[in-house]
């Protein structure tokens, strides 16, 4: 990706919310900017373009970078991108098998005999034969999976974490695509995130039908959103740190030139559906895994640092992972009478 404008959605317990661009080492504010989501649809409205509508709103407040990303200032660093007033209308989903090592973790936890393709590498094989049609053409569709709304958005330093009735937790380090809808009902991608597609792998294990209820957890995006309409080639490391100390660390890769399918054919098939063109939702779709701890037998524990970095994307994304405290108990749902 080239070097572009990179966005934080921040708070302060008195001045409320705020973006602010990068300006390393610091973090220039923005006047009437409360939110990304706001910037971007009074762009569409003013017919402009919203990297120039950015640059027209940013004041001489500067903030120290290193201060509020280390948690040490009153601004908080909020996910990269959500839908402010109404989290409900922000769907969060994701595109899996994308990425060759991810179809190989998947093959070697799903395998039931020697020499068989399960179902997730046919899948796989499918989108390399097919994943990268003509532009303009439709390409064989992909894994897609749901991970919940706006609410399961967390940002850099929030824990995320394993429910009472979850078997595991663990890191996907991805990359996440950012898009509103407009009030016609055309869907527009804003830019690029750092994303944690935090899942529980030991429940799907159990049973490759488990996939989507493992994918029904907390997750994270940020801190920084790339206005880029670029995404040929991104590369990184993910890492584990336990009390200081890097247990595990990994390069990663992703990117058009590193994946099964295009850009343009995950977009068509996460936006055929009508119900996902909803003049003014948001929508947070992950783009898939090229590399998880959990693939090399790493078993999490609480406190545990997962780091996720983007060289294209901005700063590491850091979340500690959190045990819930509280037991499983029955949700017991009434009849009306």
């Amino acid at each position: 990706m080239k070097e572009s404008i990179r966005l934080v959605q921040l708070s302060h317990p008195t001045e409320g919310r705020r973006v602010a661009l990068v300006q390393e080492p610091s973090l220039a504010l923005l006047n009437d900017a409360a939110s990304v989501y706001e910037l971007a649809h009074a762009a569409l409205e003013k017919q402009e373009k919203l990297e120039k509508l950015v640059l027209s709103r940013l004041s001489d407040q500067l903030l120290d970078y290193d201060a509020v990303y280390e948690g040490e200032s009153e601004w908080k660093l909020l996910p990269s991108f959500d839908h402010p007033q109404n989290p409900a209308a922000c769907i969060v989903s994701g595109t899996g098998l994308t990425h060759k090592n991810s179809a190989l973790n998947r093959q070697m936890m799903h395998q039931a005999q020697e020499l068989t393709l399960t179902p997730s590498m046919q899948m796989y094989q499918w989108g390399v034969e097919g994943g990268h049609p003509e532009t303009g053409s439709v390409g064989v569709q992909p894994e897609w999976f749901y991970k919940g709304t706006g609410d399961a958005l967390r940002g850099h330093n929030e824990s995320l974490e394993i429910p009472a009735f979850g078997n595991d937790g663990g890191e996907e380090p991805e990359v996440a695509g950012v898009y509103i809808v407009d009030r016609n009902g055309k869907p527009w991608r804003i830019g690029f995130t750092t994303g944690n597609e935090f899942s529980d792998h030991v429940m799907e294990k159990k049973n490759y039908l488990y996939l989507a209820p493992s994918k029904l957890r907390n997750c994270s995006i940020g801190p920084e959103l790339v206005l880029t309409p670029d995404f040929e080639e991104v590369r990184g490391t993910v890492g584990i740190a336990r009390n200081g100390t890097t247990i595990w660390s990994k390069e990663i890769k992703s990117g058009e030139k590193n994946m099964a399918h295009s850009l343009e054919n995950l977009e068509h098939h996460h936006f055929k559906y009508p119900g996902h063109r909803i003049p003014f939702q948001a929508h947070v779709h992950f783009y898939g895994a090229d590399a998880f701890s959990f693939g090399e037998q790493i078993q999490l524990q609480e406190g545990d640092v997962m780091n996720v970095q983007w060289e294209e994307l901005g700063r590491t994304l850091k979340n500690p992972l959190r045990l819930a405290r509280e037991e499983e108990k029955l949700v017991v749902v009434e009849a009306m009478r």
